[in-house]
């Protein structure tokens, strides 16, 4: 069973057609990757998926079960989290403590019982703080953790996010642009990090512009145009398609992909 699908997905804005028939499938532990030009559907794509557009058609299914146009909470709870192109930092707040946020839908809520101070608080609390911590050392932040995000440099706060969307023990993961603004050292770190994440059995569902990145970890690859499918299928496959290169890599991204696989 796929751990993620898409159906048919189809939208349009004041006319303008969005997304028109795409439909994917990841599996459990796969990178997938969704590159094309800027316009062509991607992050609209992404929205329908975590639950911030409806859909107009199409459905999308979580490990086999029917969640079209569910919100985003309901989506958390069932196993999917999403990152942002742009930063969703909280800057005045440590880094554990940014990371202890993502917890909450993992957490029992009772306002009374945190004012009255009971046991059970403090043990879920120390065991938020103990996962946060363990989340920090997986992305290379562990002796950051009692900083402040706002001390952070850029690319140690792209992990921050994705250690954060990590405590909601996701079995899908959705990085939009995750590498965007990185230099060569932080794109490798995300690099490596991506990997981590699906080898422990998490789905990455993954939008990039770094074409050697993609090409590097995906396991399988959509390119989309125009809010249409253009290609589907392996890195090597993807990269020597002549759509897709006349559409988007172009001859030099085409190189510069080649030479990543």
């Amino acid at each position: 069973m796929s751990a993620i699908a898409a159906e048919g997905i189809g939208i349009s804005f004041g006319g303008l057609r969005a997304l028109d028939g795409v439909s994917f499938a990841a599996e459990p532990g796969e990178v997938f990757s969704i590159i094309g030009p800027n316009g062509a559907g991607k992050t609209t794509l992404f929205n329908i998926i975590s639950g911030l557009y409806r859909t107009g058609e199409g459905r999308v299914r979580l490990a086999g079960e029917d969640v079209t146009g569910l919100p985003p909470h309901l989506l958390a709870a069932r196993g999917l989290s999403r990152t942002f192109q742009n930063l969703q930092v909280f800057f005045r707040m440590t880094a554990e403590e940014n990371v202890m946020v993502g917890r909450h839908l993992r957490e029992r809520q009772g306002l009374l019982a945190a004012l009255l101070h009971l046991p059970w608080v403090a043990r879920q609390n120390r065991a938020t703080r103990d996962r946060a911590r363990e989340l920090l050392a997986f992305v290379g932040l562990a002796e950051r953790a009692r900083d402040p995000a706002g001390s952070l440099p850029y690319g140690a706060l792209k992990r921050l996010e994705i250690a954060r969307a990590l405590a909601a023990e996701p079995r899908v993961l959705l990085l939009d642009e995750p590498a965007a603004g990185c230099n060569p050292v932080e794109t490798e770190e995300i690099d490596r990090l991506i990997a981590a994440i699906a080898e422990r059995g998490t789905t990455v569902v993954l939008v990039e512009h770094d074409m050697k990145l993609v090409m590097r970890i995906s396991h399988r690859i959509l390119v989309l145009n125009h809010g249409r499918m253009l290609a589907q299928g392996r890195p090597a496959e993807v990269r020597t398609n002549p759509e897709v290169i006349a559409a988007y890599l172009g001859r030099h991204g085409a190189e510069a992909a080649h030479a990543a696989g």
